[in-house]
């Protein structure tokens, strides 16, 4: 029997299916979808079964060396998914499979070296070696390459490739008993007066059978680990290491929660939902529902459906600070049913949830982007929240977009798949306006709920009146007010940091990064300027560097300052602070989260991560500091994000009794996309930037395709970037547009220069054709690790 095998080596040459024979012991276990280690070259590696086959073409083939997995970890429909990635994101087939798999199951391969047929015991590594081998990188600390590499060669020594995987199912040593209850009691009799702690142990047995941790044990009778080995040793207990699940939300309850009376429009919005999933049809839904109008509901109920049906659910939430609350929500009406994937958890956390889905032992999955791979077998709904999060976009190899997969995953079992956004992105929206996805509009609150009254501040206007706080006149008096009414309010602020760039008063130098084409961010705390593209870290300079000046200050405004501002003019506030500063700690999300939630703090201020899918009852105010804070980049979709971070923000306000207000704080308040925000007119926005799409020829009227260069010389990376422009030009039809070559937004990052290529098309059958001829053209300059080309077929980051 032969298996065809992808192996774990990302390059050109090796994307393709070696054919290994399968040891006669292993003919009947070995099925595709499992992990094996197979000889390559000169060193062991993992690959991927993808088939098995009864001959090869190749009269002499190298044996399967090991067998890493019981049952296949990958499903036929989801190596069938890695092919199709493969295609349609033009990445390595290995690399697709990957993605699918927690990383704890990503290879990890030590290499030592050990006594080869001939070895010299003269030498002077031979003592170092001669008990078992010795770590590759310790040999290298004591001899040479050069000496290594002649002793290899005689066949003095050899290295020996170890491929093991990084998280390993984490064990605990229990013990149970080997005997019944009555000859528990007869052993007991036996000891009569003596061995009183072992005959605590023996009872315990008798009382509650089954196996228990020694910790466990120990602790509930007070007794030793030596005691309890004395009864291993009569036989009367056993020990074995048992399985241990690591439990992300160990020591948590949920409060079990009952399905909620639907409204008429929500029921409205579930029925075509239920009725495809009772007729096991697929299609796409694309539910446009206000902030508050209940989609997490419909979502509940619909996936109630499918596991009545014995059938599973995939809900993708876009990122970690959506978790907690969604979370809490789901665990609370499916309870032990539920897994969590997200990249909060450690991994081997995330190792152990991904193995209980693979055990069948829950139903549904609640998870970031790359949950879509959830290997389930029998699906019957997967759902998409805030589905216009760019976050669903992954941005290395495979560059997928999760929609794409859920889609391709709801054809292949005919199941319906659901997406949900107060503001969908252009795209999803065309395409429910065309009848590709059906569209289901939900655009009143639950209980009627009115949406907040949204004002927007001039900041000019401030600033001539003589205000040069970071607060309007008005979201001050508001902020005190809520305080005064023991009301919380959500500030939102979309820059981490205290500010955003240090610039010399005196001449106008403005501290860049020295590897990277942007200026360094000032953080108070410690009193650094960083970069938040390469880490790069450096002192707040006492002066100038150009011009030796003193008067160096911080301009523009972040989370830190903003947190210090308000201790200032509002001393009695209590302030959570919430960006990847105050959150890069386990746990901290939900910790700073329940904080606010349990009414312990008055003001929540924070970056992205607070805009969306928090619903807390006590918010009636919502200020945004810089509305404008992203209209001014350099990307197509800069009005879009815009408009919807405004309408998400201030969907936190008023979600229950209490009426909700938003202050928006602008330097440019005309512009449409805040003030049809500000109306909450997704309709009218939706017309408008149509048009302006149309004109400019961007999506969803094309469809667009990136291919981004990088090296560190500025010479190589025009020279590549003109070559592959030329070649798409003469390729393509006059009816495409070649964009380039042009310097990319931030044109060097981590001393690397950048350069770009776009391409706007409509129906180019050959596209993907050429651009994977570029990929190999290019492939030797790439690797040998000088030349960076990367190629995304639906860019969503554009700097």
């Amino acid at each position: 029997m032969i298996a065809k095998v992808i192996v774990d080596v990302p390059a050109n040459q090796t994307d393709r299916l070696f054919d290994y024979a399968i040891p006669e012991a292993w003919e009947e276990m070995i099925e595709p979808g499992m992990r094996v280690v197979v000889p390559f070259g000169p060193r062991k590696i993992q690959g991927f079964v993808i088939s098995v086959v009864n001959e090869s073409e190749h009269a002499k083939l190298k044996e399967i060396s090991e067998v890493k997995d019981v049952t296949p970890v990958l499903t036929k429909e989801l190596l069938d998914l890695g092919f199709w990635l493969t295609e349609k994101t033009l990445c390595y087939a290995v690399s697709a499979l990957q993605a699918m798999l927690p990383a704890a199951m990503k290879a990890n391969v030590t290499k030592t070296v050990v006594l080869g047929n001939k070895a010299n015991k003269e030498a002077a590594w031979f003592r170092m070696i001669e008990t078992g081998g010795v770590k590759w990188d310790e040999f290298l600390s004591h001899f040479s390459h050069k000496e290594l590499n002649r002793a290899i060669k005689n066949d003095e020594l050899e290295v020996r490739y170890d491929v093991k995987e990084k998280t390993a199912p984490k064990t605990i040593l229990s013990v149970s008993s080997t005997l019944t209850s009555d000859e528990l009691r007869n052993e007991k009799e036996k000891m009569g007066n003596r061995a009183m702690k072992q005959q605590d142990i023996i009872s315990y047995f008798i009382d509650h059978g089954g196996a228990v941790s020694y910790k466990e044990l120990m602790d509930v009778l007070d007794t030793t680990r030596s005691t309890i080995k004395s009864l291993v040793s009569k036989a009367i207990l056993k020990e074995e290491e048992v399985e241990l699940y690591r439990d992300p939300y160990k020591g948590r309850s949920f409060k079990p929660s009952k399905a909620l009376e639907l409204t008429d429009l929500q029921q409205n919005a579930i029925s075509p939902i239920l009725e495809s999933i009772e007729n096991r049809n697929h299609g796409t839904f694309l539910i446009h529902g206000v902030t508050g109008s209940g989609k997490t509901e419909i979502y509940l109920q619909s996936i109630h459906r499918v596991l009545e049906q014995g059938k599973e659910a995939i809900v993708l939430v876009p990122e970690i600070s959506l978790t907690p609350q969604m979370v809490t929500r789901f665990k609370s009406r499916f309870g032990s049913e539920v897994a969590v994937l997200h990249s909060g958890l450690s991994r081997g956390e995330k190792y152990d949830e991904w193995r209980k889905i693979h055990r069948k032992e829950v139903k549904v999955v609640v998870g970031a982007r790359s949950a879509v791979f959830a290997p389930f077998t029998n699906l019957g709904i997967i759902i998409i929240d805030e589905e216009h999060e760019s976050s669903y976009k992954q941005e290395e190899n495979p560059r997928y977009h999760a929609r794409d997969v859920a889609i391709k995953r709801g054809e292949h079992y005919k199941c319906p798949v659901v997406l949900g956004s107060a503001t969908p992105s252009l795209e999803s929206y065309a395409r429910a306006s065309k009848g590709v996805y059906t569209l289901i509009e939900l655009l009143e609150r639950v209980n009627k709920q009115a949406m907040p009254e949204v004002s927007i501040v001039d900041m000019r206007e401030e600033l001539r009146s003589g205000n040069r706080s970071m607060f309007s006149n008005d979201l001050f008096d508001k902020l005190k007010e809520r305080l005064e009414k023991k009301e919380q309010t959500v500030l939102f602020l979309n820059r981490r940091g205290y500010s955003t760039f240090v610039m010399c008063r005196d001449c106008g130098f403005v501290v860049e990064c020295p590897h990277c084409d942007i200026s360094l961010t000032y953080h108070k705390m410690n009193g650094t300027m960083r970069c938040h593209y390469c880490g790069h870290e450096e002192r707040f300079p006492s002066n100038c560097p150009e011009c030796e000046s003193e008067h160096i200050r911080f301009f523009g405004t972040g989370t830190q300052r903003v947190e210090e501002e308000l201790t200032k003019i509002l001393p009695e506030a209590r302030v959570v602070r919430m960006d990847v500063d105050t959150t890069r700690r386990k746990g901290s999300h939900e910790k700073l989260l329940n904080q606010f939630g349990e009414g312990k703090a008055d003001i929540l201020l924070g970056t992205q991560m607070i805009a969306k899918g928090l619903d807390f009852p006590n918010v009636t105010l919502v200020g945004v500091l810089a509305g404008d804070a992203m209209l001014h980049l350099p990307d197509f979709r800069a009005s879009e994000k815009t408009f919807q971070l405004l309408t998400q923000v201030s969907g936190r306000a008023g979600r229950h009794l209490l009426p909700g207000e938003v202050i928006v704080q602008s330097y440019t308040p005309e512009h449409y996309s805040i003030e049809m925000a500000a109306d909450h007119d997704f309709q009218s926005f939706y017309k408008r930037e149509m048009v302006t799409r149309k004109q400019f020829g961007y999506p969803p009227f094309y469809f667009l395709a990136m291919v981004n260069v990088s090296h560190e010389e500025l010479t190589k990376t025009v020279d590549v970037t003109e070559k592959i422009t030329s070649f798409l030009k003469s390729k393509l039809s006059n009816a495409s547009v070649v964009l380039g070559p042009v310097a990319s937004p931030i044109p060097r990052i981590k001393d690397r220069y950048r350069y770009q290529c776009m391409i706007k098309y409509k129906t180019e059958p050959k596209l993907n054709d050429h651009l994977k001829e570029i990929q190999k053209h290019f492939s030797k300059d790439i690797s040998r690790g000088g030349l960076q080309l990367t190629i995304d077929t639906q860019p969503y980051m554009m700097m």
